[in-house]
């Protein structure tokens, strides 16, 4: 009802979804990297079923500058230079990924499922993230 009556003062109506609730709430995204994985895990690395070395390279560099923040702040209480350091690294690494242009199916679902368990962590969260993501997805014709 309240709908019929937005749209006859010549509003519209909008949802109260952002980005990380469309990100969460994609089940196809989801099932599509999980169904690859499942792939990937039960008939091995092939070379048409395996993400690309440079896409594994960059998705293992941020998890081994994510891990370094933990040890950061494990050591040194998080006020460190190793920390501000380890920080900078990781978002580098993340804004990587997010950049790296995924041509091949394997690569978008190998990109996704690993971006959609940073952002379940509320850590997909900066605007240069969502920059990176869009340009990366845009021809270079």
């Amino acid at each position: 009802m309240r709908s019929r009556r937005i749209q006859r003062r010549g509003e519209t109506a909008t949802t109260r979804i952002n980005r990380r609730a469309l990100l969460l709430r994609s089940g196809a995204a989801v099932f599509a990297s999980t169904a690859a994985a499942t792939v990937w895990a039960t008939e091995g690395p092939r070379r048409d079923r395996a993400p690309t070395k440079k896409l594994r390279a960059l998705i293992e560099a941020h998890m081994t500058s994510y891990a370094a923040i933990g040890k950061a702040v494990r050591e040194m209480g998080g006020g460190s230079r190793d920390y501000d350091q380890a920080s900078r690294e990781e978002e580098r690494a993340l804004l990587a990924i997010c950049a790296y242009p995924a041509v091949r199916e394997v690569d978008r679902l190998a990109k996704a499922g690993y971006l959609l368990e940073i952002e379940a962590r509320g850590e997909l969260d900066l605007p240069e993230h969502m920059q990176a993501l869009l340009r990366s997805t845009m021809s270079k014709a």
